[in-house]
Protein backbone atom coordinates (compact mmCIF):
# COMPACT_ATOMS: atom_id res chain seq x y z
CA UNK A 1 0.00 0.00 0.00
CA UNK A 2 1.41 3.38 -1.02
CA UNK A 3 1.95 6.15 1.50
CA UNK A 4 -0.55 8.33 -0.36
CA UNK A 5 -3.32 5.74 -0.10
CA UNK A 6 -2.49 5.10 3.55
CA UNK A 7 -2.63 8.83 4.24
CA UNK A 8 -6.05 9.11 2.57
CA UNK A 9 -7.36 6.18 4.60
CA UNK A 10 -6.18 7.76 7.85
CA UNK A 11 -7.59 11.14 6.81
CA UNK A 12 -11.05 9.81 5.94
CA UNK A 13 -11.07 7.67 9.07
CA UNK A 14 -10.61 10.73 11.28
CA UNK A 15 -13.07 12.66 9.08
CA UNK A 16 -15.86 10.10 9.36
CA UNK A 17 -15.23 9.05 12.96
CA UNK A 18 -17.31 11.88 14.52
CA UNK A 19 -20.21 11.09 12.17
CA UNK A 20 -20.03 7.40 13.02
CA UNK A 21 -19.86 8.17 16.73
CA UNK A 22 -22.91 10.45 16.49
CA UNK A 23 -24.81 7.75 14.58
CA UNK A 24 -23.96 5.18 17.26
CA UNK A 25 -25.19 7.56 19.96
CA UNK A 26 -28.43 8.17 18.05
CA UNK A 27 -29.29 4.46 18.33
CA UNK A 28 -28.96 4.39 22.12
CA UNK A 29 -30.70 5.86 25.11
CA UNK A 30 -28.96 8.46 27.22
CA UNK A 31 -28.56 5.93 30.04
CA UNK A 32 -26.81 3.50 27.70
CA UNK A 33 -24.53 6.24 26.35
CA UNK A 34 -23.47 7.33 29.82
CA UNK A 35 -23.20 3.74 31.04
CA UNK A 36 -19.86 3.07 29.40
CA UNK A 37 -17.67 3.33 26.32
CA UNK A 38 -18.53 1.23 23.27
CA UNK A 39 -17.54 1.38 19.60
CA UNK A 40 -20.91 -0.02 18.52
CA UNK A 41 -24.43 0.60 19.78
CA UNK A 42 -25.64 -1.41 22.74
CA UNK A 43 -29.36 -2.02 23.21
CA UNK A 44 -30.22 -0.53 19.82
CA UNK A 45 -33.37 1.59 19.81
CA UNK A 46 -35.13 3.83 17.29
CA UNK A 47 -36.95 5.75 20.01
CA UNK A 48 -34.92 8.89 19.36
CA UNK A 49 -35.85 9.01 15.68
CA UNK A 50 -39.44 8.10 16.50
CA UNK A 51 -39.72 11.02 18.90
CA UNK A 52 -38.38 13.46 16.30
CA UNK A 53 -40.91 12.35 13.68
CA UNK A 54 -43.84 12.21 16.11
CA UNK A 55 -43.17 15.20 18.37
CA UNK A 56 -44.62 18.31 16.73
CA UNK A 57 -41.97 20.66 18.09
CA UNK A 58 -39.23 18.58 16.47
CA UNK A 59 -40.58 17.91 13.00
CA UNK A 60 -42.04 21.42 12.76
CA UNK A 61 -38.51 22.69 13.38
CA UNK A 62 -37.28 20.82 10.33
CA UNK A 63 -40.17 22.12 8.24
CA UNK A 64 -39.54 25.69 9.41
CA UNK A 65 -35.84 25.42 8.54
CA UNK A 66 -36.56 24.04 5.08
CA UNK A 67 -39.15 26.77 4.41
CA UNK A 68 -37.00 29.77 5.24
CA UNK A 69 -33.86 28.26 3.73
CA UNK A 70 -35.69 27.64 0.45
CA UNK A 71 -37.15 31.15 0.50
CA UNK A 72 -33.74 32.67 1.16
CA UNK A 73 -32.08 30.70 -1.64
CA UNK A 74 -34.70 31.80 -4.19
CA UNK A 75 -34.64 35.45 -3.08
CA UNK A 76 -30.83 35.55 -3.06
CA UNK A 77 -30.61 34.13 -6.59
CA UNK A 78 -33.29 36.48 -7.95
CA UNK A 79 -31.46 39.49 -6.49
CA UNK A 80 -27.94 38.33 -7.37
CA UNK A 81 -28.45 37.31 -11.00
CA UNK A 82 -29.11 40.80 -12.44
CA UNK A 83 -26.57 42.40 -10.09
CA UNK A 84 -23.85 39.93 -11.10
CA UNK A 85 -24.67 40.49 -14.78
CA UNK A 86 -24.26 44.24 -14.35
CA UNK A 87 -20.89 43.84 -12.63
CA UNK A 88 -19.66 41.40 -15.28
CA UNK A 89 -20.79 43.35 -18.35
CA UNK A 90 -20.69 47.06 -17.51
CA UNK A 91 -18.19 49.53 -16.09
CA UNK A 92 -19.52 52.47 -14.11
CA UNK A 93 -18.27 54.95 -11.58
CA UNK A 94 -17.54 53.23 -8.28
CA UNK A 95 -18.24 49.72 -9.56
CA UNK A 96 -15.19 48.19 -7.85
CA UNK A 97 -15.95 50.05 -4.62
CA UNK A 98 -19.57 48.90 -4.67
CA UNK A 99 -18.46 45.33 -5.34
CA UNK A 100 -16.09 45.47 -2.37
CA UNK A 101 -18.80 47.04 -0.21
CA UNK A 102 -21.07 44.09 -0.96
CA UNK A 103 -18.36 41.71 0.20
CA UNK A 104 -17.86 43.62 3.46
CA UNK A 105 -21.44 42.74 4.39
CA UNK A 106 -20.52 39.08 4.02
CA UNK A 107 -17.43 39.56 6.17
CA UNK A 108 -19.30 41.21 9.05
CA UNK A 109 -20.43 38.97 11.95
CA UNK A 110 -24.20 38.40 12.19
CA UNK A 111 -24.25 39.82 15.74
CA UNK A 112 -23.57 43.30 14.32
CA UNK A 113 -26.93 43.33 12.52
CA UNK A 114 -28.92 41.46 15.15
CA UNK A 115 -30.35 44.46 17.04
CA UNK A 116 -31.27 46.51 13.93
CA UNK A 117 -33.02 43.50 12.43
CA UNK A 118 -34.91 42.81 15.65
CA UNK A 119 -36.12 46.40 15.99
CA UNK A 120 -37.07 46.63 12.32
CA UNK A 121 -39.01 43.36 12.29
CA UNK A 122 -40.70 44.19 15.59
CA UNK A 123 -41.95 47.44 14.07
CA UNK A 124 -43.42 45.68 11.03
CA UNK A 125 -44.72 42.67 12.95
CA UNK A 126 -42.43 40.17 11.22
CA UNK A 127 -40.96 38.56 14.32
CA UNK A 128 -41.47 34.79 14.34
CA UNK A 129 -42.11 34.53 10.59
CA UNK A 130 -40.24 32.59 7.93
CA UNK A 131 -39.80 35.64 5.71
CA UNK A 132 -38.02 37.48 8.54
CA UNK A 133 -35.23 34.90 8.73
CA UNK A 134 -35.09 34.52 4.94
CA UNK A 135 -34.60 38.26 4.38
CA UNK A 136 -32.11 38.55 7.24
CA UNK A 137 -29.93 35.84 5.69
CA UNK A 138 -30.03 37.69 2.35
CA UNK A 139 -27.71 40.28 3.89
CA UNK A 140 -24.96 37.67 3.79
CA UNK A 141 -26.04 35.40 0.94
CA UNK A 142 -26.69 38.03 -1.74
CA UNK A 143 -23.09 39.38 -1.68
CA UNK A 144 -21.74 35.83 -1.78
CA UNK A 145 -24.08 34.94 -4.65
CA UNK A 146 -23.10 38.07 -6.60
CA UNK A 147 -19.42 37.28 -6.11
CA UNK A 148 -19.72 33.68 -7.32
CA UNK A 149 -22.09 34.42 -10.23
CA UNK A 150 -19.97 37.33 -11.45
CA UNK A 151 -17.07 34.93 -11.87
CA UNK A 152 -19.16 32.55 -13.97
CA UNK A 153 -20.68 35.35 -16.05
CA UNK A 154 -17.31 36.92 -16.76
CA UNK A 155 -16.30 33.64 -18.37
CA UNK A 156 -19.11 33.94 -20.95
CA UNK A 157 -17.91 35.85 -24.08
CA UNK A 158 -19.59 39.21 -24.68
CA UNK A 159 -20.05 38.23 -28.31
CA UNK A 160 -22.92 35.99 -27.25
CA UNK A 161 -24.82 39.02 -25.94
CA UNK A 162 -24.17 41.02 -29.10
CA UNK A 163 -25.18 38.14 -31.37
CA UNK A 164 -28.45 37.66 -29.46
CA UNK A 165 -29.30 41.37 -29.78
CA UNK A 166 -28.57 41.27 -33.53
CA UNK A 167 -30.93 38.31 -33.80
CA UNK A 168 -33.71 40.42 -32.31
CA UNK A 169 -33.72 39.07 -28.76
CA UNK A 170 -35.01 41.42 -26.08
CA UNK A 171 -32.94 41.52 -22.91
CA UNK A 172 -35.43 39.52 -20.76
CA UNK A 173 -35.74 36.86 -23.47
CA UNK A 174 -31.97 36.69 -23.98
CA UNK A 175 -31.26 36.56 -20.26
CA UNK A 176 -33.78 33.82 -19.50
CA UNK A 177 -33.45 31.60 -22.58
CA UNK A 178 -29.81 32.04 -23.62
CA UNK A 179 -27.65 33.42 -20.82
CA UNK A 180 -28.98 31.60 -17.76
CA UNK A 181 -28.66 28.12 -19.36
CA UNK A 182 -24.99 28.93 -20.02
CA UNK A 183 -24.33 29.54 -16.31
CA UNK A 184 -26.59 26.85 -14.85
CA UNK A 185 -23.55 25.25 -13.20
CA UNK A 186 -22.81 28.54 -11.44
CA UNK A 187 -26.42 28.89 -10.35
CA UNK A 188 -26.34 25.38 -8.88
CA UNK A 189 -23.15 26.05 -6.94
CA UNK A 190 -24.43 29.42 -5.74
CA UNK A 191 -27.66 27.84 -4.55
CA UNK A 192 -25.60 25.27 -2.64
CA UNK A 193 -23.59 27.91 -0.76
CA UNK A 194 -26.71 29.97 0.01
CA UNK A 195 -28.53 26.87 1.23
CA UNK A 196 -25.69 25.73 3.47
CA UNK A 197 -25.13 29.12 5.12
CA UNK A 198 -28.83 29.62 5.80
CA UNK A 199 -29.21 26.02 7.04
CA UNK A 200 -26.42 26.19 9.63
CA UNK A 201 -26.86 29.83 10.76
CA UNK A 202 -28.22 29.95 14.30
CA UNK A 203 -27.91 33.41 15.85
CA UNK A 204 -30.31 35.32 13.60
CA UNK A 205 -32.68 32.37 13.18
CA UNK A 206 -32.96 31.86 16.93
CA UNK A 207 -33.35 35.56 17.81
CA UNK A 208 -35.91 36.45 15.14
CA UNK A 209 -38.21 33.51 15.92
CA UNK A 210 -40.04 32.43 19.06
CA UNK A 211 -42.43 29.53 18.55
CA UNK A 212 -44.21 29.06 15.21
CA UNK A 213 -41.14 29.60 12.99
CA UNK A 214 -38.47 28.22 15.34
CA UNK A 215 -35.78 26.31 13.35
CA UNK A 216 -34.44 22.89 14.22
CA UNK A 217 -31.06 24.27 15.31
CA UNK A 218 -32.71 26.41 17.97
CA UNK A 219 -34.79 23.48 19.21
CA UNK A 220 -31.64 21.38 19.60
CA UNK A 221 -30.10 24.00 21.91
CA UNK A 222 -33.07 23.65 24.27
CA UNK A 223 -33.03 19.86 24.55
CA UNK A 224 -32.45 19.71 28.26
CA UNK A 225 -34.44 18.37 31.16
CA UNK A 226 -34.01 18.05 34.90
CA UNK A 227 -31.96 14.91 34.29
CA UNK A 228 -29.58 16.74 31.92
CA UNK A 229 -29.06 16.64 28.17
CA UNK A 230 -30.75 13.93 26.15
CA UNK A 231 -27.66 12.86 24.25
CA UNK A 232 -29.37 10.20 22.16
CA UNK A 233 -32.06 12.57 20.97
CA UNK A 234 -29.52 15.27 20.15
CA UNK A 235 -27.43 12.79 18.18
CA UNK A 236 -30.46 11.65 16.17
CA UNK A 237 -31.38 15.24 15.43
CA UNK A 238 -27.79 15.91 14.37
CA UNK A 239 -27.83 12.99 11.94
CA UNK A 240 -31.10 14.17 10.39
CA UNK A 241 -29.77 17.71 10.16
CA UNK A 242 -26.89 16.50 7.99
CA UNK A 243 -29.20 14.80 5.50
CA UNK A 244 -30.46 17.92 3.60
CA UNK A 245 -26.95 19.25 3.14
CA UNK A 246 -25.72 15.84 1.97
CA UNK A 247 -28.53 15.70 -0.61
CA UNK A 248 -27.65 19.15 -1.93
CA UNK A 249 -23.98 18.18 -2.19
CA UNK A 250 -24.98 15.05 -4.13
CA UNK A 251 -26.95 16.99 -6.73
CA UNK A 252 -24.28 19.66 -7.32
CA UNK A 253 -21.23 17.44 -6.86
CA UNK A 254 -20.22 17.78 -10.52
CA UNK A 255 -19.96 21.57 -10.19
CA UNK A 256 -18.26 21.85 -6.82
CA UNK A 257 -14.69 22.14 -8.14
CA UNK A 258 -15.59 25.00 -10.43
CA UNK A 259 -17.66 26.55 -7.69
CA UNK A 260 -14.75 26.68 -5.26
CA UNK A 261 -12.77 28.42 -8.00
CA UNK A 262 -15.65 30.93 -8.26
CA UNK A 263 -15.99 30.13 -11.95
CA UNK A 264 -12.51 31.38 -12.82
CA UNK A 265 -10.99 28.25 -14.35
Amino acid sequence: MSKRRLGLIIYFTFLLLPLYWMFVMSLQTTESILGGFSLWPRDITLANYTKIFTDQSWYSGYINSIIYVSMNTVISLLAALPAAYAFSRYSFIGDKHMFFWLLTNRMAPPAVFLLPFFQLYSTFGLIDTHIAVAIAHCLFNVPLAVWILEGFMSGIPREIDETAYLDGYSFPRFFLTVFIPLIRAGIGVTAFFCFMFSWVELLLARTLTTTSAKPIAAIMTRTQSAAGLDWGLLAAAGILTIVPGALVVYFVRNYMTKGFALGRV
